[in-house]
């Protein structure tokens, strides 16, 4: 906390001598000269990559890390990269088993996939590669010189400085302290303080000007001088760091444009098709909501800023607060969770909360339908509640007989209900009026999993149709791009008797309620630096805007699934044979291909597959989202119509049982251009199956690849690849 290095293989040691597992949080750019947490024995080390190139964004977002000896590496939370081969024997990189966990384990999960940070691990690797191995160094070297620097110029005033140090400076100012602080705010320079203790930490953007600031501040008049980089014997780094060859390959900035521009050029986005995945809602991010993300006045702002220093984030939060409770009908809201995960937990807590105030902490089981996110009983166990399942009927509705019979038995300790509006199903649930009510009947609270509020802002209020508490995913309903599963933020509405539980913090003030949980989140606001895409974005809408945008996303699911209709079953409709704003194709029935297949199909006809296999296994999950126009969709449906024909091919005995263009998908531009073409249909149906991808193509970059290899043969760090590789 106060910046100090310590030496910890003794510590590390004696505590794995007695079966206990040791975790360090580090810093990444001080591991650049100084011994590495691992090489003194710890088992699992944790921190975040903001030092590599991320700005602070007046707290987050960051990516964190969480790194542990190879014994736990099942057992780390997320999305762990492994190597496996495709179906031509070429080495893929792909997510591991982790990925799918939260709905394989549900109450065990420890992860979600919009808990993740992966847009901002992206910026940090870029930093990295861009900069090289000696190029962090010799930046780590400048943070340290200019602090030994500082911690000289304060030993020559008769200050005790704390050590060793890296970055961070930390000393007691006993009553010169208010004096250096005023100093320094007179040269816009914000200090950490407490008590006497002063604490300065510094980083590479710190110029000689701003040296010679510091230097005044304290008192003094020395002259910079620097020497060199020395961390404390005994600490010093041994071997290499970034040795993988990609860290060496890219230090001009026109390798790093087009090295950056290779990797973009692999994946697929909504500048090429429609990303129909269904509960994900992959929608527009437009440019004028985005822009504000890259201003210093947003990007540049340390979270514990004072206050007045911060009076537009201010004006922004309140805004934001007042349109999403006005949004979901609300009367207080929480910007603080970091996820819908997050705001699941922080919903959860404030419940929890709420039934101990009022003296009934017996009250600890929440119910939570089987067609629930993989999240939400993940999420009760977190919040220290046990999980009682309800059954769901033949439409996917929840079952209320089973749910009266469950909330009457566990009256005394119900705590709260977990429910999906639209269900996760896709239709409205046509009894949650009901549902709500027999849920506080026994005296429990109804937390809404705000997930698919896309179809409902402007129609419908939670806080009217009964819902105690939502959270709402800004990454989908509102804007914010999913960036490859993250930043997300999941922030909560809740009605009148729950809002003095909200998030408090304990550094800033008039954060949460009057009688707040702690923190769910290390920053007051979490990520509060892509809340000015959701501002953008409600601002630019208005009222009307949003309400039309709803429609528009419940039209275009109807859409599709009346035009799909004969060639593909819709899994569940609502009583007047229609589906919310999204929809779930049932392939079950169809023997002679799997619902891989065709998700590796699409992605010949140049789109992303919908969700597979989720929340029913054997079916896809679509949803077009509002930001589609009628010949994307039925660009898309024609697409799986022609799917449905090769299907048919395969039935009739027109195509081959095993050698078809379904079983061999996706065909990259290298299998369709060998000089060998063995299969029993053409190049030209592999490749260019529908009108237009001639003009237009995205490949694929990978054949098939073998999931059970990749399993069998999880690593956690890339093997060198060739120049056509990279």
């Amino acid at each position: 906390t106060w910046g100090r290095l310590r030496e910890l293989s003794d510590l590390c040691a004696a505590a794995q001598k007695k079966g206990v597992l040791v975790t360090v949080a580090t810093d990444l750019l001080a591991l650049a000269l100084t011994r590495s947490p691992g090489q003194m024995g710890a088992d699992i080390v944790i921190g975040s990559s903001q030092r590599f190139g991320v700005p602070m964004g007046y707290g987050g977002p960051h990516a964190a890390f969480m790194a542990t000896r190879d014994d736990f590496k099942r057992q780390i939370p997320g999305r762990i990269i492994g190597l496996t081969v495709d179906a031509d024997g070429n080495p893929a990189l792909r997510m591991a088993l982790q990925t799918r966990e939260q709905h394989i384990r549900r109450q065990k999960a420890t992860s979600n996939i919009c808990t993740a940070q992966v847009l901002l691990s992206v910026i940090a690797g870029a930093w990295a590669v861009y900069h090289g191995p000696e190029g962090v160094q010799a930046i780590a070297e400048r943070v340290h010189r200019r602090a030994a620097a500082l911690a000289q110029a304060a030993r020559g005033l008769g200050f005790q400085v704390q050590g060793p140090f890296f970055d961070t400076v930390t000393f007691d100012a006993g009553d010169k302290a208010a004096g250096i602080l005023s100093r320094a705010r007179d040269r816009r320079i914000n200090l950490r303080s407490q008590g006497g203790l002063i604490s300065i930490a510094l980083d590479e953007t710190v110029r000689d000007a701003d040296m010679l600031d510091l230097f005044a501040a304290l008192g003094s008049d020395a002259t910079l001088t620097l020497g060199q980089a020395e961390p404390p014997p005994g600490l010093e780094r041994g071997g290499t760091i970034l040795s993988h060859p990609v860290f060496s390959r890219y230090q001009s900035e026109t390798e790093m444009l087009r090295y950056l521009k290779r990797l973009e050029n692999k994946d697929l986005s909504l500048t090429h098709a429609m990303i129909p995945l269904g509960s994900c809602t992959m929608k527009l991010n437009a440019t004028a909501e985005m822009s504000a993300v890259t201003w210093p006045s947003f990007g540049a702002l340390h979270p514990f800023a004072p206050r007045e220093q911060a009076r537009g984030y201010t004006r922004l939060f309140q805004d934001l607060e007042q349109w999403l409770a006005e949004i979901t009908g609300f009367h207080a809201v929480s910007l603080q969770p970091n996820a819908g995960s997050q705001g699941e937990y922080a919903g959860l807590l404030v419940i929890r909360a709420f039934h101990l105030d009022r003296g009934e902490p017996q009250r600890n089981v929440c119910l939570i339908p089987t067609s629930a996110h993989g999240t939400n009983p993940a999420s009760a166990v977190m919040a220290g509640m046990e999980v009682v399942a309800v059954a769901c009927d033949d439409h996917g509705n929840i079952d209320i007989a089973d749910l009266k019979a469950k909330a009457l038995a566990h009256a005394p300790k119900l705590a709260a209900l977990m429910v999906t509006y639209p269900s996760t199903h896709g239709v409205f649930e046509e009894g949650i009026r009901e549902i709500c009510a027999i849920v506080h009947a026994q005296g429990g609270q109804v937390y809404m999993d705000g997930a698919n509020m896309n179809a409902m802002v402007g129609l419908a209020r939670p806080g009217e149709i009964g819902a105690d508490v939502l959270h709402l995913n800004l990454h989908k309903t509102f804007c914010i791009p999913h960036g490859g599963g993250g930043p997300g933020m999941g922030p909560i509405g809740v009605a009148k008797h729950l809002a003095p539980y909200l998030p408090g913090h304990p550094l800033v003030g008039g954060v949460g309620g009057s009688k707040a949980i702690g923190p769910v989140s290390a920053a007051p606001w979490g990520s509060s630096s892509i809340l000015p895409i959701s501002w953008a974005y409600i601002a630019m809408m208005g009222g009307q805007g949003l309400t039309q945008a709803s429609k528009i996303a419940i039209l275009n699911a109807n859409y599709i699934a009346a035009r799909l209709k004969g060639a593909f079953d819709v899994l569940y409709t609502g009583s007047h044979g229609r589906v919310a704003h999204e929809c779930i194709l049932d392939l079950r029935h169809i023997h002679e291909i799997s619902v891989v297949d065709v998700a590796k199909r699409l992605m010949d006809y140049g789109f992303h597959a919908p969700t597979m296999s989720w929340p029913v296994a054997g079916t896809l999950m679509v949803e077009p989202t509002e930001s589609e126009s009628v010949h994307e969709l039925d660009r898309f449906i024609d697409a799986l119509l022609a799917i449905r024909a090769e299907i048919e091919d395969i039935r009739q005995g027109r195509a081959d049982a095993t050698d078809n263009p379904l079983k061999n998908a996706p065909h990259t531009l290298g299998s369709v251009t060998a000089d060998e073409w063995t299969h029993a249909y053409s190049r030209s149906q592999a490749a260019w199956p529908a009108p237009g991808l001639r003009q237009a193509k995205q490949w694929p970059t990978v054949r098939r690849v073998d999931d059970a290899f990749g399993d069998r043969n999880l690593v956690c760090s890339c093997p060198p690849w060739g120049e056509d590789e990279a």
